[in-house]
């Protein structure tokens, strides 16, 4: 299986990651990042193993124009795979940027997981559109990850089919004993604790931010995550809010076991309309309550089931804080969990893995728990 992705490997952990290395129970994995451009680099590829995936990084001369940069990959791709063995069974595409240089390829079959509606983030390239109608009318299955997203485009292709954003819960679950012990960038920090934790760019609501805590400087606003795309010097500084920058996967639940509400403030624009945020889950997994905006995919179901609260305003989300707080609900708890179990990362991947076993011809993947996440998480 060979994976076109826009996102790094290492970079944040989120759902390539989580789907791809329990793939590679199945299939030998090769994640192919975007390209790295370096003044007099000869062309190649830098291949590494990340646990049971080989991530593939090209790097390239600077100054390339967009066609000399597709020949490049298309040839250092060819050439790897040929040494490999030839054409792979699967290729999965998190990005229709790839189409250039990999659509000569010949696979059984092709994926289009679009966890994303990409050409709507800051900075998308003019041709992502165009791009992704040449995949989508060459993939023989696409996935995507939200509700919102698959309604957008399910008139767009025969087999198109709604994925949304699962959780490891084991792994959110050891937040559960609250206060236990705390990193120590988070331990000095006076409860009560509110938290977010992801990538911090458009999508992030700053004034909304900042006005909470105006509202309530008594309260302590933890934000977690690397800041992309927009100016580190627009972030609201106040005494009661805490930028802890990037933290691994595997050191989220320590951060979360130390916060009273888990807030997600995603700004309501064309870069949210079809998000479905993995956080949501692993939240909920934590034992957190949760605050959001109206996010669609957020709204539907766990707005609707009261499993999350709805906010729109800071006042609304100070009120909705308000309310959660400090209060143990065992009804409610009893509820998160029984959504808990419908849903995870390895059923997510199973019911993948039968689809694609049945347009192989093969037998359905055996299910083979993925091991440890080591990568930052989103």
């Amino acid at each position: 299986m060979v994976c076109f992705s826009h996102l790094r490997w290492d970079f944040v952990w989120q759902r390539p990651q989580h789907l791809l290395t329990r793939a590679a129970a199945s299939f030998n994995v090769l994640f192919v990042e975007e390209p790295i451009f370096k003044a007099d680099a000869l062309p190649r590829l830098d291949l590494r193993k990340a646990g049971p995936v080989t991530v593939a990084v090209p790097v390239l001369p600077s100054g390339l124009s967009e066609r000399e940069t597709a020949d490049r990959q298309r040839k250092l791709l060819d050439g790897l795979l040929q040494s490999g063995g030839g054409d792979p069974a699967v290729l999965w595409y998190y990005t229709p940027m790839a189409m250039p240089f990999s659509d000569h390829l010949s696979a059984e079959v092709v994926v289009y997981d679009n966890m994303d509606e990409l050409s709507a983030f800051r900075g998308a390239s003019p041709a992502m559109l165009a791009k992704e109608n040449e995949l989508l009318a060459r993939a023989d299955l696409i996935f995507t990850g939200g509700i919102s997203l698959y309604e957008a485009k399910r008139h767009r292709h025969p087999d198109i089919r709604p994925f949304p954003s699962s959780v490891d819960e084991a792994h959110f679950a050891a937040a559960r004993p609250r206060r236990g012990p705390q990193p120590a960038d988070q331990e000095s920090i006076p409860a009560p604790r509110l938290g977010f934790y992801g990538v911090i760019d458009e999508r992030f609501d700053m004034p909304l931010l900042e006005g909470l805590a105006a509202l309530r400087p008594d309260w302590h606003f933890i934000m977690v995550g690397p800041v992309l795309k927009i100016d580190p010097a627009t972030l609201p500084r106040r005494p009661n809010i805490h930028w802890l920058g990037q933290k691994a996967y595997e050191d989220l639940p320590a951060y979360l076991s130390g916060w009273d509400v888990g807030l997600m403030p995603f700004a309501l624009n064309e870069a949210t309309r079809f998000i479905s945020p993995t956080k949501t889950l692993e939240f909920l997994a934590a034992g957190l309550p949760v605050i959001s905006t109206p996010i669609r995919d957020v709204v539907r179901p766990y707005g609707e089931k009261r499993l999350v609260q709805i906010a729109r305003t800071p006042r609304e989300f100070v009120a909705a804080a308000e309310k959660v707080m400090g209060r143990a609900d065992p009804a409610w708890i009893a509820e998160v969990d029984r959504h808990l179990a419908s849903t995870s990362w390895d059923l997510t991947w199973a019911a993948m893995g039968r689809l694609i076993a049945d347009e192989l011809g093969r037998p359905a993947p055996r299910l083979t728990p993925a091991p440890p996440a080591v990568a930052a998480a989103r």
